[in-house]
């Protein structure tokens, strides 16, 4: 208990990180309800209305994981076929309550295990170039933490202000 009390820094961060449950989401309308509340909540990130929508519309027809404090959705993570070997994070959330609690990270794993499962060979994951923004900064950390790999850069790939960032991990 020691070292997970060390690795959570306080004890009410690791009561939160062991209550949390994680699961798959199969109900289209609790997927779409999940996929709204906690992108609006998340301005700094979704903060473009029409594509804050079609992740909402297209995660009700994708593999959906979420993160609950008791009932309450607190994060979600949705996969997104690009190729017969590759499946993409087509779009995650965390309320900013629950960063560096262990929402992301748990988040993460059960998709990885789930893709693996499927058959997929690779993960990658597109977000917006380190040093543009301070809250990309972050996201960045994130999927570096997790073991993505630097893949390609595309610069006008969404706008000359947020170029795109594509990591990559092997599944196998």
């Amino acid at each position: 208990m020691g070292s997970l009390l060390k690795k959570y820094h306080t004890a009410k961060t690791l009561v939160l990180f062991l209550k949390m449950k994680i699961k798959e989401v199969k109900d289209r309308n609790e997927k779409q309800m999940i996929a709204r509340t906690v992108p609006e909540a998340l301005p700094d990130w979704f903060a473009v209305a029409e594509s804050r929508e079609a992740y909402i519309r297209e995660s009700s027809d994708l593999p959906l994981f979420a993160a609950f404090d008791d009932d309450r959705p607190v994060g979600f993570l949705s996969l997104k076929e690009t190729g017969k070997d590759t499946v993409e994070i087509h779009v995650m959330g965390v309320l900013k309550d629950y960063h560096r609690k262990g929402a992301g990270r748990k988040l993460f794993e059960m998709a990885k295990d789930s893709a693996a499962k499927l058959g997929y060979s690779f993960l990658q994951v597109k977000t917006v170039k380190m040093g543009m923004y301070e809250d990309y900064d972050i996201t960045n950390r994130f999927y570096l933490a997790m073991g993505f790999k630097e893949f390609e850069l595309f610069p006008d790939y969404w706008d000359e202000y947020n170029p795109c960032q594509i990591y990559v991990m092997p599944l196998k």
